[in-house]
């Protein structure tokens, strides 16, 4: 029976040690895989009393197991632990690369799951495995155990309490000879614990990591990495992790404006060494002071004893694990951006999510805050849209646009390739700019002369068609509806609705909104006959639409439709 319990076993920071309240009933833990590491895991469920089954493939070593602890049964089959319905949780600790899917199946199968890290080799696989946990309401715990460290935990406690002051920067060096791995390299295999650990101590993930290493005894496994961690609060974080290194070194070294941490893993002894270490300026230059080490004493306990006592206790009481499936899902991901990094020759790679933007914009477009752009609006390849610029709904912006500061596009405006919108430049809703045509904004430019405070405003009204090539020049503005024609220069106002083509251009027509020329029952329509403007008092008419405008002066506008409106 598996008892509900409310609130979080590690609201204090420590691990509770609950194991006492697992229900009798409940035969204990399997242990999957017996190896270099699970046979710890044995070791310490079987002291515990709540080791049920050791599952492990390998005949001689599953054997050797037969006095671990009265009762324990030996399984090599995974499928005969999945279907005992008196296991109610598994220890998983196979190949790295095993851990997806045995923890699916045993999650599948209904049981808690505690799995050595990494959680996965892939992100999504292991974001996949924490909603399963969600979903089927079952503790989903990885096995990250510095977490669990007597002098970890004390750590934790000193940068909570401010102890060090601001935490500067924080360094980590995990070095042995061997134990080499051909399924994952030293990245995978030594840097889970210390970002594990990071991570903890600083309460926050990198928004950036970058790493580089080399390949010695394998081709394609790096045996040697450095991996760089950059905070949003400044910090930044430095792991260095080798299996090619003379001697065993297990450090962490925080610093802080205040003093300074060295936890050292390998130490018999004091294994954690608190620095007041001071920088006095002489003469504006930095002088170190340097202080003799406090040494912070610490309790005595395995950390291991320590992981598999709550997860004991969160299997029990059904409280949240301190290195649950989301906690592990960061580690995992801070890794396989290091590992990016690491194939892409030390490329920085950004883990801080942005937030989900309303409009595309291709990856080659350069978008400068602060901006605004609409819901639907598209941007295209080589295309920079300037800080201060306003970009209205569902506008398409094509391949190598520039929208300048403070410019207002208005909605549904279509921007063909290779145009610029200078600053002071408006183009109302609907409007359509084709493909090279050209805004200016100064009248009388030098290039030794600065005129920025002489540009003059130019308005595209809406609905109105620019064709390509052709050119606005700074100081006018393009009506309503109306037609530039391909080529066409515009040196001065153009009324609603007008048809303007040639250099310089002039008035050769009306069109209708739609697009289409219209024709007046005055106008002359011999073929090949340039048509002038129609007189005052003429009704243009669209053949495409039926619409229907009326000439008053130099103006056209629409004749109020007489057909009725539902």
């Amino acid at each position: 029976m598996k008892m509900q319990a409310s609130g979080n076993s590690v609201s204090d920071g420590r691990p509770k040690l609950v194991v006492e309240r697992w229900g009798a009933e409940c035969m204990g833990v399997a242990v999957v895989g017996a190896g270099y590491w699970g046979k710890n895991l044995v070791r310490n469920f079987a002291a515990l009393g709540k080791l049920s089954a050791v599952c492990e493939s390998d005949p001689q070593r599953l054997k050797s197991f037969e006095n671990v602890a009265p009762g324990v049964r030996l399984v090599a089959g995974y499928q005969e632990i999945l279907a005992d319905p008196a296991i109610p949780a598994v220890a998983i600790a196979t190949r790295a690369e095993q851990h997806y899917e045995m923890a699916r199946q045993a999650l599948v199968a209904g049981k808690d799951v505690f799995v050595e890290k990494p959680l996965s080799l892939k992100v999504a696989e292991g974001r996949a495995l924490v909603d399963l946990a969600k979903e089927k309401g079952l503790i989903l715990m990885v096995g990250h155990v510095l977490r669990y460290h007597p002098a970890v935990l004390k750590l934790k406690e000193m940068v909570s309490r401010g102890d060090l002051g601001k935490i500067q920067y924080v360094y980590s060096n995990r070095l042995n000879l061997g134990r080499f791995r051909n399924e994952e390299n030293i990245l995978w295999s030594f840097a889970p614990h210390d970002i594990a650990v990071i991570l903890y101590l600083l309460g926050e993930v990198p928004v950036a990591v970058s790493a580089n290493g080399g390949n010695y005894l394998h081709r394609d496994i790096a045996d040697v990495t450095v991996t760089t961690m950059s905070f949003k609060s400044g910090v930044r974080a430095h792991i260095f992790v080798s299996w090619l290194h003379p001697y065993k070194e297990q450090k962490l070294v925080l610093v802080g404006d205040r003093q300074m941490a060295v936890f050292d893993d390998v130490a018999p002894r004091e294994k954690l060494l608190l620095f007041n270490h001071k920088i006095e300026w002489v003469d504006r230059i930095p002088v170190p002071r340097r202080e003799d080490a406090q040494i912070v004493p610490v309790e005595e306990a395995e950390p291991l004893r320590a992981e598999c006592e709550h997860f004991l206790g969160c299997v029990e009481t059904r409280s949240r694990p301190l290195t649950d499936g989301e906690s592990g899902l960061q580690v995992l991901e801070v890794l396989a951006a290091a590992q990016s990094s690491l194939e892409g020759k030390n490329q920085i790679v950004a883990l801080e999510k942005a937030p989900e933007q309303p409009y595309f914009a291709h990856p080659t477009a350069v978008i400068d805050e602060p901006c605004e752009i609409g819901e639907g609006t598209r941007i295209w390849h080589f295309s920079h849209v300037m800080s201060g610029a306003k970009i209205g709904r569902n506008c398409s912006i094509g391949q190598n646009v520039f929208i300048g500061k403070n410019v207002v596009v208005g909605n549904n405006v279509k921007i063909q390739n290779d145009v610029s919108v200078f600053e002071e430049v408006t183009l109302e809703d609907d409007v359509f700019c084709g493909p090279s045509m050209v805004f200016t904004n100064v009248i009388n430019p030098r290039s030794h002369v600065s005129r920025k405070d002489e540009y003059r405003k130019t308005l595209v009204r809406r609905g109105a068609t620019i064709g390509a090539n052709a050119t606005i020049v700074c100081g006018h503005t393009v009506g309503k509806s109306a037609f530039i024609g391909a080529g066409a220069v515009v040196t001065k106002d153009v009324p609603d609705y007008a048809l303007v083509l040639g250099n310089p251009g002039r008035i050769q027509g009306w069109m209708c909104q739609c697009g289409v020329k219209m024709a007046g029952n005055s106008e002359p329509r011999a073929k090949g006959k340039t048509k002038k403007p129609s007189p005052a008092g003429t009704v243009l008419s669209c053949s495409a639409c039926g619409e229907r405008y009326r000439m008053k002066g130099e103006k056209v506008e629409p004749i109020p439709s007489a057909r009725v409106k539902k």
